[in-house]
């Protein structure tokens, strides 16, 4: 499997680079050893996503535009809307009749079953 640095971008991810470069500054910690905190994290935030996530959801909107380039597709979605198939499997103890809508939205999906880096 593949280690994307997508969710480096994520709050998470961001707040863990904040985090490593204030460490960085206060010379608590080298460089290096930031850097092998971020390839860490790439390699378990995929793990965890891999095999912890099964939730399948549907989504409908009108394609403005696409691009498949390195492996990545990148797909922008005019009128989104997303449809829960299992809303029993939500951790809340009321199922949400509620269907996310959004304007604009951006995907972008890479293979999880590649081998190689990007």
């Amino acid at each position: 499997m593949a280690n994307y640095q997508l969710y480096r971008n994520t709050t998470l991810g961001a707040t863990l680079q904040e985090t490593l470069e204030e460490m960085i500054s206060q010379g608590a910690l080298t460089d290096h050893a930031a850097g092998k905190v971020l390839s860490e994290f790439d390699r378990s935030i995929n793990l965890a996503l891999d095999k912890r996530i099964n939730k399948k959801v549907q989504f409908t909107g009108k394609l403005s535009t696409y691009r498949f380039c390195d492996n990545v597709w990148t797909l922008v979605l005019k009128d989104f809307q997303v449809k829960d198939n299992n809303p029993g499997q939500h951790n809340t103890a009321v199922p949400s009749t509620q269907v996310p809508r959004a304007d604009k939205v951006k995907i972008v999906a890479c293979d999880g079953k590649s081998t190689a880096q990007s």
